[in-house]
């Protein structure tokens, strides 16, 4: 799908003054089950996408988590927080998916769907931008009274790419996308993971990452029209 940069126009909710040991951006598992988002999380809704993908909190052995279940549809769910991935480097999270989509590949506009995805946007850094694009992101900015995000890690469960590629996004080069999973041979079974934001960031774009501005989950299928069920648990940023 259009991965939209508006998701970045979304100022940060909370700084921490004092940072502590770790930040649980999404503490799934200490809120109760219900059909409406998690404290600070909101839907993000995309325009020209009439279907919209279903978040619920469910239990998932012994825990609560978020279920998301997508029919040709799209949007997601988004936290606005403010980070420094220079104090926490590290992510760590769980998620589980009931299967691929078959038609998903990342590497083509027409299969930019995935069965699960967390993404992360950073600050505006004209640093990190061409000439144009800091004219285009001054217009922006007229318009809508904030900068878009100058860059977007997208760790996705992917199809056809091999784990570990990084490929930018078919529509932008400042989305890049990471395969932290691939394929069907890790289905239906709960997978922990953990990357290292500096290190992504790094090779991703060539420089050093700004604040992170906000987290967000996402399941889409309104490309290649198909179905996709996963399931998130709690989202972590902690020190190396």
């Amino acid at each position: 799908m259009l991965f939209s940069l508006a998701i970045v126009w979304l100022a940060p909710s909370k700084v921490f003054a004092q940072p502590p040991a770790q930040i649980k951006a999404g503490d799934f598992s200490a809120s109760e089950k219900g059909n409406q988002p998690p404290d600070e999380w909101e839907v993000l809704f995309f325009d020209k996408i009439p279907e919209h993908t279903r978040y619920d909190r469910v239990k998932d052995e012994g825990n609560v988590v978020i279920r998301a279940q997508s029919q040709s549809s799209a949007s997601g769910l988004v936290r606005r927080i403010e980070i420094d991935p220079s104090q926490y480097p590290i992510i760590e999270w769980r998620w589980k998916v009931d299967g691929i989509l078959k038609k998903g590949d990342a590497r083509h506009k027409a299969g930019d769907d995935y069965a699960a995805r967390i993404y992360l946007t950073f600050s505006y850094d004209p640093s990190l931008l061409s000439f144009g694009e800091r004219v285009k992101y001054k217009a922006v900015k007229l318009l809508r009274g904030e900068y878009p995000p100058s860059a977007v890690l997208n760790y996705i469960w992917a199809n056809k790419v091999p784990i570990n590629t990084l490929i930018p996004s078919p529509y932008t080069r400042r989305s890049m996308m990471v395969a932290v999973q691939s394929g069907e041979s890790q289905a239906r079974q709960w997978i922990r993971e953990e990357r290292n934001i500096l290190l992504d960031f790094r090779q991703a774009f060539n420089a050093e990452p700004p604040m992170i501005t906000g987290v967000a989950i996402m399941t889409d299928s309104d490309n290649t029209g198909e179905s996709a069920t996963a399931w998130y648990g709690d989202i972590v940023f902690r020190r190396e």
